[in-house]
């Protein structure tokens, strides 16, 4: 089986390709930009070609090549429909599936357990994949990050019959999945440049939970009003957990968690619910999730060091306006006197646009000392050229108006920090574009 990845570097697409390769495939892909995600993928040996270096007529007869060799061709779901790749695939008649339509034909052959929600999945996903790890059910993992435990892998391959996926709402990927269990951890506006309303946001997640099987379940979070109790008449068994009922399970899990945060509590207290259905003991689950060190770009601490002042390097993926401001909360919380800085990259000018109000006030009432905002990254396929015109970091700041918030290009982020930072300070690079090169750059 020979499988070409459209958009390989994607952290869920580069997920499947290592599961693919794991099972003896031979895969090849392509990428705009090289990452630490190809050059892994490469190490496992798939052939990848970057398209920015697609300028001579050889490189173009070897991604032909790649593709007409090619049983199935598998694309990002923000590859366009006319991308040259997918031609190429309809000209030499070959297979294509999306990214999500390829992961829900495996999540019908397996016992899937499907994580939804605005925030959390990733996590969640990977405290459940650790639990029935430790507890021996040998399940395959497909997560949205790299984890430690997983040998700095997105992608667990075990041998049974358990699938624990992320499964990913936006162009209502999802509905893709068929799950046997789903866990539906918030719910909140997000994606509106795709679902336009809020209400249309909620009925894709109401559409997703139906494809429950008669004796599935829905583990579900009682806490968000958006949720609760809307879900209860969709599915015949739902188990909600709630930290404001589940006190005694949520000050073990406090005790326990090498994570901060309430919402890191509230994500694992829905681990635990789902390790009670699959009957996995407790002092197991509880096992797994003490020993869970936090992964890849959340809330990833490090050593850090700019000029001579070194400082403490703190890497997290939070884009939506929630998700900033219970993690700066964490921060504080975590850090207790210590001056912090959070370098903040808006993800996407339609999420900046449509969640303007929203992150106004989330950074207006940060609990740090200092938000450099930077230009806002432009998702590549899925902005509206508008939109574009109508939002700016700049603007954003504007709107803010308070001295603490300021706009910083990103090329003079180093310089910035230089000048500004005394040493022994809290530096959070944050957002889900490429922020995260900057902030590497600092890294001991």
């Amino acid at each position: 089986m020979k499988i070409h990845f459209v958009g390989i570097g994607g952290i869920g697409v580069s997920a499947l390709a290592r599961y693919y390769l794991k099972n003896g495939a031979r895969v090849s892909g392509s990428d705009l930009v090289e990452s630490e995600i190809t050059e892994d993928l490469k190490k496992l040996g798939a052939k990848i070609i970057i398209n920015s270096k697609v300028k001579t007529q050889k490189l173009k007869l070897k991604i032909q090549k790649l593709i007409k060799e090619a049983n199935l061709v598998i694309y990002s779901p923000a590859i366009p429909k006319n991308h040259p790749e997918l031609k190429l695939a309809k000209k030499f008649k070959i297979k294509t599936l999306s990214y999500p339509q390829a992961l829900g034909e495996l999540t019908k052959k397996h016992f899937t357990i499907a994580v939804c929600g605005t925030h959390g999945k990733s996590t969640t996903t990977a405290l459940i994949g650790l639990i029935l790890t430790k507890a021996g059910f040998d399940p395959t993992v497909i997560v949205g990050i790299k984890l430690r435990e997983f040998k700095n892998s997105n992608c667990r391959v075990g041998k049974s019959k358990y699938l624990v996926i992320e499964a990913d709402e936006h162009f209502a990927s999802f509905l893709n999945y068929w799950p046997k269990i789903i866990v539906l951890t918030t719910l909140e506006p997000d994606h509106l440049d795709y679902y336009k309303t809020f209400k249309n946001y909620i009925l894709a997640f109401k559409k997703f939970v139906s494809h429950l099987p008669k004796d599935g379940v829905l583990i579900a979070n009682k806490d968000d009003k958006n949720l609760y109790p809307k879900f209860s008449t969709i599915v015949e068994n739902v188990v909600y957990y709630s930290l404001k009922e589940n006190r005694q399970e949520g000050e073990k899990l406090r005790k326990i968690l090498k994570i901060p945060g309430e919402f890191n509590v509230s994500n694992a207290l829905a681990s635990l619910k789902l390790a009670k259905i699959l009957k996995i003991p407790e002092k197991i689950a509880l096992s797994a999730l003490s020993k869970y060190r936090g992964a890849w770009r959340r809330f990833e601490i490090k050593k850090g060091k700019v000029g001579n002042k070194k400082f403490i390097l703190v890497h997290d993926y939070a884009h939506h306006p929630t998700e900033i401001r219970e993690t700066l909360k964490a921060a504080r919380e975590k850090f207790k006197g210590k001056r912090i800085f959070c370098v903040f990259q808006p993800h996407q000018y339609q999420r900046t646009f449509y969640l303007f109000e929203d992150f106004v006030k989330v950074l207006k009432e940060a609990p740090v000392d200092k938000i450099i905002l930077s230009e806002i990254y432009e998702v590549a396929g899925r902005e509206d050229e508008k939109i574009k015109k109508l939002v700016t970091s700049q603007k954003l700041v504007k709107a803010i108006n308070k001295d603490s918030v300021i706009f910083v290009e990103k090329r003079k982020i180093k310089k910035f920090l230089e000048e500004n930072l005394m040493g022994g300070e809290v530096v959070i690079f944050m957002g889900a574009g490429d922020i995260y090169s900057v902030g590497s750059r600092f890294a001991l």
